[in-house]
């Protein structure tokens, strides 16, 4: 990302700032929740800042660059996430102007007096008894610019999160939110209003865990959400997901406190944002007190600025080389990787050539591939990330290994030279068997505007500019945070006071983690412990559910479904109802196959195919009443789907066999491996299409 223009208070902005902190009363708790008061206001969540002192700067110009940075065109349907602070209605006050400002071709305003194509997403998270009120006033403040707003309000219906994990669940309440809305209103791009103290924040925060440089390099200019179950069309689905930008990233929190300022505009100031329960308020506090230091004004003239400057260049600096390792790792990814329908990913090993590969490149590889197969979205790290590097080194690869939720394997007729990279159902995944209808947005078909692949394309080409050239690139033999701070000391990118700084910050925050973290995060997260290989809840005739993460299974009404009458000789077994052999209500429960399953396919194929011989028949009968304890009523075609079965699974590496869905009854009999084709009966009209949520090198980051 090229390091764009970073502005720094003035000292008369300083000491405003510094009195504005100063007139705050003291912390208060209410009902649990941390309360701040602003002692100037009549009304407590009104927030205001002044600061004159600085020169005026084009901030609709810079927000138009990076507007179209993001490939993006003010007659391109948009929707905002707006909090209400000072951030989200500065970015407010910017989208209005530029709609307004840039929109040549088309009329800006729509039929209602809005402003055409722009949404504001209002989450009120319900965490706090005023919230309710504050997201209706800032629906009014928003619908007084011309913009149109939805308040949406959070349904914990698990019950809220702990203080532990209270602001990871509301981001993901937030994301999730923003798709449901977003699908619903036909937009495909959201903005976020990040900003450049937030990247110093979390920089911070990820040094404090001894992040690498690709941590340390902060959140994405663009990235995509993916839903948490895809949108499908009644034939297909185009899981693109919902392209989220932060075209803030470059503005200071002092430049949208000026915007609000300039345009006469209020903001709510969050309480719950000074509370030192949490990790990003304890820095940017710290980092407050370090620009308002006494020590810092009379000793180290503008050492203020310059920490803030050096920061933001190491930031920088991370972000082009995450860039750099980005674009090495899809140009490997499109050259080394083959995806099999199956479930499964295969890594050419001589295309790889992984013996001249960086660490860091070789680590983000194999992490993209993993990730993508188990649809566990965790970065690797530790023991199991060297463990993965010295495997795929061993070239020709001759052994196993299992990490992150995968299985790797020599590829079977390779001669060691291809990697097998399937998922392993013997670990902790995130999810097992999960019912369409339990999302908001079930049913509905894909709806997101076609100009949005589009948008997306542009944006990347845009981006590609930017990849630097491997010698521009610092960190990538950096594999901690402290080999990170060492070489941006040695090329000078820090000065030793701020690398010192830095430093101190680093240890302070990670001293009252650890202190933290048997209190706040004592409890496992909620998707620990459920095992693949447990049979969930019931699926049934007309439903779609989501296998593991991985496959998309659909149970279409069939038009046989009560009578198998065109397969059948005698009218005893001729309008034999198939629900009664399913297990009479229709239902069947889906997990990963096993080694039982063969041999019950094997069975099946002991008893020839039918030629009409009522002796076969009466021998097949034995034999699928011995197995399964029940007369079936499509014998012939149990057994033709049987022999087709064995037929692919013979060409199906058997650790792929072990993740693949199989549909059973509630006794437990094998009704349906659908993604080989075998089925009972034709009334089990179950398809598997292995489509992962997240496609490979997607994600939160998949842009720089």
């Amino acid at each position: 990302m090229a390091r764009g223009v970073v502005h720094f208070l003035s000292p008369q902005a300083t000491a405003s700032l510094s009195t504005s902190v100063s007139m705050l009363s003291p912390l208060k708790l209410r009902n649990g929740v941390v309360s701040l008061f602003f002692r100037r206001h009549s009304t407590r969540f009104f927030g205001r800042y002044s600061d004159c002192s600085r020169v005026a700067l084009d901030y609709n110009d810079a927000f138009a660059k990076r507007m179209e940075m993001a490939g993006l065109k003010p007659d391109n349907r948009i929707a905002m996430g707006v909090s209400g602070g000072a951030d989200s209605m500065a970015l407010c006050v910017l989208m209005a102007h530029w709609k307004k400002t840039y929109n040549a071709n088309t009329v800006a305003m729509d039929s209602s007096g809005f402003i055409d194509g722009l949404l504001a997403i209002i989450v009120d998270h319900g965490l706090r008894p005023e919230s309710k009120e504050e997201a209706e006033t800032v629906s009014r403040w928003v619908t007084d610019m011309g913009i149109r707003s939805e308040i949406a309000h959070c349904d914990w219906s698990n019950g809220r999160p702990t203080i532990g994990h209270l602001e990871e669940a509301a981001r993901d309440m937030r994301y999730q939110i923003f798709e449901d809305v977003c699908f619903r209103h036909q937009i495909g791009v959201v903005l976020i209003a990040h900003h450049a103290d937030d990247q110093a924040e979390l920089f911070i925060l990820r040094l404090s865990r001894n992040s690498g440089v690709l941590g340390l390099a902060g959140m994405a200019f663009a990235s995509q959400l993916f839903p948490e179950f895809p949108h499908f069309t009644e034939k297909s689905s185009d899981n693109q997901g919902i392209l989220m930008v932060r075209p803030l990233l470059e503005f200071t929190k002092e430049d949208l406190y000026k915007i609000c300022e300039e345009n006469d505009q209020k903001w709510v100031e969050d309480p719950t944002n000074r509370s030192s329960l949490f990790a990003r308020n304890r820095i940017r506090m710290a980092l407050l007190a370090l620009k308002n230091c006494k020590l810092c004004t009379e000793c180290y003239t503008g050492f203020a600025a310059a920490f803030r400057s050096e920061l933001q260049t190491l930031i920088g600096a991370c972000r082009r080389t995450r860039i750099y390792i980005d674009y090495q790792c899809q140009v490997l990814l499109n050259q080394a990787v083959s995806i099999i329908p199956h479930g499964y990913a295969v890594i050419n090993l001589k295309t790889l050539n992984p013996s001249r590969r960086e660490d860091i490149c070789l680590s983000k590889f194999l992490t993209l591939i993993l990730q993508f197969i188990s649809q566990r979205h965790r970065p690797l790290r530790g023991s199991a990330l060297k463990l993965l590097l010295d495997y795929i080194r061993r070239f020709p690869c001759k052994t196993s290994v299992t990490a992150a939720g995968c299985y790797l394997c020599p590829a079977p007729g390779t001669k060691g030279n291809k990697v097998l990279v399937c998922c392993s159902v013997d670990s902790v995944l995130p999810s097992k068997t999960e019912l369409c209808s339990r999302y908001p947005t079930a049913g509905l078909k894909q709806c997101l505007p076609s100009d949005v692949e589009q948008i997306i394309l542009d944006q990347k080409s845009k981006l590609v500019h930017l990849i630097p050239d491997a010698p521009d690139v610092h960190f990538l033999n950096a594999v901690s945070s402290t080999s990170v701070l060492a070489e941006s000391r040695r090329l000078e990118i820090l000065s030793e006071l701020t690398c010192k700084t830095i430093t101190q910050l680093q240890v302070r925050e990670n001293r009252l983690f650890h202190s933290k973290t048997e209190e706040t995060f004592g409890s496992n997260s909620k998707n620990e412990g459920q095992l693949a290989s447990s049979i969930s809840q019931p699926f049934q005739p007309g439903q779609s559910c989501y296998f593991m993460g991985r496959f998309f299974l659909r149970w279409v009404l069939s038009e046989e479904r009560n009578s198998c009458n065109s397969l059948e000789k005698d009218d005893e077994t001729r309008h034999h109802p198939c629900s009664l052999y399913i297990g009479g209500d229709s239902v069947a429960y889906i997990r990963p196959m096993v080694e039982e399953d063969w041999l019950y396919l094997a069975k099946l194929m002991k008893a020839r195919v039918s030629d009409k011989s009522e002796q076969e028949d009466i021998i097949f009968s034995k034999v699928t009443k011995q197995v399964t304890g029940k007369m079936s009523p499509c014998s012939d075609y149990a057994k033709l789907s049987a022999l087709q079965a064995l037929t692919a699974l013979k060409s199906i590496p058997a650790a792929v066999r072990r993740g693949m869905p199989v549909a059973v009854s509630t006794e437990g009999i094998l009704l349906s491996i659908p993604s080989v084709g075998f089925k009972q009966c034709p009334c089990l009209a179950i398809s598997a299409e292995f489509r992962p949520r997240v496609p490979l090198g997607g994600g939160h980051s998949s842009f720089a």
